[in-house]
C-alpha cells in the first residue's frame, strides 16, 4: 500500500510492491556468491587436523555436499509453496508456528547473518593488509579499551576496512536490485573463475611425487589428527565417526547461506520455478568446485602441511609453493574478490527476512517499507548497522595477550542454532505435505521421503556430536535462540493490545 504525500515515496508491506528483476543465472550467483566466502581457502587445515587422512577429508567434503543438495532439494519445494520474501522464515512460520518463524529471525539478525557480515568483511580486511601493509589488525585508529578482563572494544584498520566495506555494499544495495544484481553477476563470475584457476594450476602445475605419495599411497591411514576428547582421537573407528561429524562445522560453515535466495524470492522471475533451479544448480556447482579445490590441495601439500599451513591458509600455501614469489599476493587478490561478492548477497538478502517480519509487527516498524526504488532500505540499514558494530568488539587472552574477535565466538556458537533451524525446516515439509495435502506445488521433493530423512538424520546426528563433544561452543546457540523467546511473547502481547484498541475504544 502506498503512502501518501510524501516526497520519496515508500510502499509499506506486503510482497506485491518488489520488482521481479533477478532472472535464473542472477539468482543462481547469489547462491554461488554467498557460499563461496573465504571458508574454502582455510577449513580444510582444521579439519585434516580433526580427521588425519586425504581420503577421509574428502569424504567429509562429500557429507557436506550430499547434506547441503538434501537440503536444497527439500527446500525447493517450500520455495515453489511459498515463493515470498523471508524465506526459511515464511517456511518456518507456515508449517511449525509464529514463534519459530520468529526465533530463527532472530538468531539470523543477532548473530547468523550480521554475524558472518561481519566475520567476512573483516576477512577482506586482512587479505587486503597482505597487499598493503597499512592496513593490519595491530595498527589501531582506536586501541583497545578494555570492558572487562577477556572483552575490548578497539578500531584497527582492517576494523575499519571491514566498515567501510559494509558500508559501501549497503549504502549501493539501497538504490536497488539492479544495483546489487550486477555487484553479484560479476563478483560471482569472478570467484568462480578464481576457484577454477586455484583448481587447474594446483592439479595442473602443483601436483608432485611428495603430495602424491604422502596423501595417496595410503589415503586412509590416519595420522597426525589432535584428540577430540581424553581418551578419543581419528584413531577408533567411532572416534573417526565423532571427527566426521565435528569436521563439519567447517564444511557447513564454508557451504552455509546456500538458501540465501529463498529470502528473495519475491524478487525472483517465475520465483516458483527459479528460486528452487537456483538452490539446486549453485549447491551442486559449489561442492564440486569445493571437492576439486581440495584436491588441488591435496595433490600439491602434504596432509601435514595442510594440517599446520600459516594461520590455516590453505590455498594461499598451495599457491606458494606453485609461486614461490606472487603466489600470497594472488590468493590474496582471490580471497578479496571472493569475499568482496560474499558480503554484498549477505547484505542483499538478509534485509529481506527482517522487512518480511517487520511486516507483520515482529521487528521494527520503520523495516515495513520499501524504498522508491523498491528495496527495503531501512531494513538493509539496520542490518549494516548492526553488522558493524559486531565489528568492534574484541576478546582477550590475558595469558597471551591477543586479541580475537566477539564475532568469531559468536559464529562458534550459532553452528547448533543454524543445524536446529535445517532440522526443524525440513521436519516442516512432512508437516506440511500431512496439514496442506493439497496445497499447490510446482516442484515436490526429489527421493521424498528418503531424502528429507537423510537430512534430518546426518544434521541431527552432527547437532548431538557437537553439543556432546563442543559443549561450549554448541550449547550458547541454543541459548540465544532462548532469549528470543521471552522477546517474540512482549510482541506478541503487545500487538494483541494493538489489535484489540479500536474494538475497547
Amino acid at each position: 500500500m502506498s503512502e501518501k504525500g510524501t516526497s520519496a515515496p515508500e510502499t509499506v508491506g506486503g510482497d506485491r510492491q518488489f520488482r521481479q528483476e533477478l532472472g535464473l543465472f542472477d539468482a543462481t550467483m547469489v547462491v554461488v556468491g554467498v557460499m563461496i566466502g573465504s571458508g574454502i581457502f582455510i577449513v580444510s587445515a582444521d579439519m585434516s587436523r580433526l580427521i588425519g587422512s586425504s581420503a577421509w577429508l574428502l569424504v567429509a567434503w562429500v557429507i557436506a555436499g550430499l547434506i547441503t543438495i538434501a537440503g536444497a532439494v527439500c527446500y525447493g519445494e517450500l520455495a515453489g509453496m511459498m515463493p515470498r520474501a523471508g524465506g526459511m522464515y515464511i517456511y518456518l512460520r507456515e508449517s511449525l508456528s509464529s514463534m519459530w518463524g520468529f526465533l530463527y529471525g532472530w538468531t539470523l539478525f543477532t548473530v547468523i547473518q550480521t554475524g558472518t557480515i561481519a566475520a567476512v568483511a573483516v576477512a577482506f580486511g586482512r587479505f587486503l593488509g597482505v597487499l598493503w601493509p597499512l592496513v593490519s589488525d595491530d595498527k589501531y585508529l582506536i586501541g583497545p579499551v578494555h570492558l572487562s578482563t577477556h572483552y575490548a572494544l578497539s578500531l584497527s584498520t582492517v576494523q575499519l576496512a571491514a566498515i567501510l566495506l559494509v558500508a559501501l555494499l549497503t549504502s549501493a544495495n539501497t538504490c536497488g536490485l539492479n544495483y546489487g544484481r550486477v555487484v553479484q553477476n560479476v563478483s560471482s563470475i569472478a570467484k568462480i573463475g578464481t576457484l577454477v584457476a586455484l583448481i587447474v594450476v594446483g592439479i595442473g602445475l602443483g601436483s608432485n611425487a611428495i603430495a602424491l605419495h604422502a596423501n595417496f599411497v595410503s589415503p586412509w591411514s590416519r595420522h597426525g589428527f589432535e584428540p577430540i576428547a581424553p581418551g578419543l582421537t581419528a584413531g577408533t573407528a567411532f572416534g573417526l565417526i565423532i571427527a566426521l561429524c565435528l569436521s563439519q562445522s567447517g564444511s557447513l560453515f564454508a557451504s552455509e547461506a546456500w538458501h540465501n535466495i529463498a529470502f528473495a524470492a519475491a524478487e525472483v522471475k517465475n520465483a516458483r520455478r527459479n528460486v528452487t533451479l537456483a538452490m539446486v544448480i549453485g549447491t551442486i556447482l559449489v561442492i564440486l568446485l569445493y571437492l576439486l579445490a581440495n584436491l588441488a590441495y591435496l595433490v600439491t601439500l602434504p596432509l601435514s602441511a595442510i594440517q599446520h599451513a600459516p594461520v590455516d591458509r590453505v590455498a594461499t600455501a598451495t599457491l606458494r609453493v606453485i609461486f614461490p614469489g606472487i603466489g600470497t599476493s594472488a590468493m590474496a587478490v582471490a580471497i578479496m574478490v571472493s569475499t568482496f561478492g560474499a558480503v554484498n548477497a549477505l547484505v542483499m538478502t538478509g534485509a529481506r527476512v527482517y522487512y518480511a517480519m517487520a511486516c507483520e509487527h515482529l521487528f521494527f516498524p520503520a523495516t515495513a517499507r520499501l524504498n522508491k526504488a523498491h528495496v527495503p532500505a531501512r531494513s538493509l540499514l539496520v542490518q549494516g548497522v548492526w553488522a558493524m558494530l559486531l565489528v568492534l568488539p574484541r576478546t582477550y587472552d590475558p595469558v597471551t595477550g591477543k586479541y580475537g574477535n566477539v564475532y568469531s565466538n559468536l559464529l562458534d556458537y550459532v553452528i547448533s542454532a543454524v543445524l536446529l533451524f535445517y532440522i526443524l525446516t525440513v521436519l516442516g515439509l512432512f508437516r506440511l505435505r500431512f496439514i496442506r495435502p493439497n496445497a499447490e506445488r510446482p516442484y515436490r521433493a526429489a527421493g521424498y521421503p528418503v531424502v528429507p530423512a537423510f537430512h534430518i538424520l546426518c544434521t541431527s546426528t552432527i547437532l548431538v556430536a557437537l553439543l556432546a563433544y563442543r559443549p561450549t561452543s554448541s550449547w550458547p546457540g541454543l541459548v540465544i535462540i532462548l532469549l528470543g523467546v521471552p522477546v517474540y511473547l512482549l510482541l506478541r502481547s503487545a500487538n494483541q493490545r494493538a489489535r484489540a484498541g479500536p474494538v475497547l475504544r
